[in-house]
């Protein structure tokens, strides 16, 4: 025990005064925050459940979100427009002015006659003349912008007609639309429910210390020192819902990695990592911010 001491001691005389202070302070808050934990009782387990619950939801949707976009750059790719030239049209010139069109990705030419070859193949049409146009297969960078690249071709001259799966685009592009907004709906709906939660349960601490604080207040004590416990309580509510909820998280992802490599679509790059930093930043800032809220309506310091 008196080398424990000695040893206490001797660092003690190595940390100057106010950097030993800060530490003392820092450690009172810690323990301020895990007593504030321990006074919650059973009523952690509950919360941390819900937060667990509100971002597996969450973190569900903006996972898929980022699937859906890799599905859609797939299925846009095999979005062409089929332009038809007029007859004595250089095929080549036209490709090159319809590339200036904005949203253009790409264009390849299919003249009549490897047109005809191909038909060949399949048909025995020896004899006939061809009657087949000169085809520009248009690819353009976005599903959602067929039909504004289709607009802008239909006013190039030379073009005898043109054709697109224009139903299909626009289902995609609904699809797309909508469960954008379900996420964002839902991010909205989780911080709302997340600061209504951690701002009740910091309000029951607050009542179940309210003498004690006003004891503090009454010495002197910061009101820094009194809130910042109170604050790290609620973040790590947020923190430890957001660890359980990866959990089914990794259930989510590894489904969602088996239909990518079913139909054949790479992943979008760094997507569940993008995922996981967002579900741990909203849990932590809006669990803070709930903390906060209820300091300000329930504790006048």
């Amino acid at each position: 025990m008196n080398k424990k001491r000695m040893i206490k001691e001797t660092v003690k005389k190595h940390i100057p005064q106010k950097h030993l202070s800060s530490i003392r302070i820092m450690y009172r808050i810690v323990m301020e925050t895990i007593y504030g934990i321990k006074r919650t009782g059973l009523i952690n387990i509950a919360i941390i459940a819900a937060m667990a619950a509100i971002l597996t939801i969450f973190g569900a949707l903006f996972r898929t979100s980022f699937s859906l976009s890799s599905f859609v750059d797939k299925l846009g790719d095999a979005f062409e427009i089929s332009v038809y030239l007029k007859p004595n049209i250089d095929p080549v010139y036209m490709s090159s002015r319809i590339k200036e069109i904005e949203h253009v990705k790409k264009i390849n030419i299919i003249t009549k006659e490897q047109a005809w070859e191909e038909m060949n193949k399949d048909i025995d049409v020896s004899g006939l003349e061809n009657p087949l146009p000169d085809t520009l297969h248009v690819t353009v960078d976005d599903p959602s912008n067929i039909v504004n690249v289709c607009e802008s071709i239909k006013q190039v001259s030379g073009i005898e007609n043109m054709s697109y799966a224009q139903e299909m685009a626009k289902k995609l592009q609904t699809i797309t639309t909508v469960f954008n907004t379900v996420t964002i709906f839902v991010l909205i709906a989780a911080a709302i429910l997340t600061i209504i939660i951690i701002n009740c349960t910091i309000q029951l601490v607050i009542q179940s210390r309210k003498e004690e604080i006003e004891i503090m207040r009454l010495m002197g004590v910061s009101n820094w020192y009194i809130k910042i416990p109170l604050i790290l309580q609620g973040a790590i509510y947020g923190f430890l819902g957001a660890i359980i909820s990866l959990i089914p998280l990794n259930t989510v992802q590894t489904g969602l990695l088996k239909l990518h490599l079913f139909f054949n679509v790479a992943p979008l790059n760094f997507a569940t990592n993008i995922v996981v930093f967002s579900i741990f930043v909203m849990a932590i800032f809006f669990s803070a911010s709930g903390s906060m809220l209820s300091i300000k309506k329930h504790l006048q310091v």
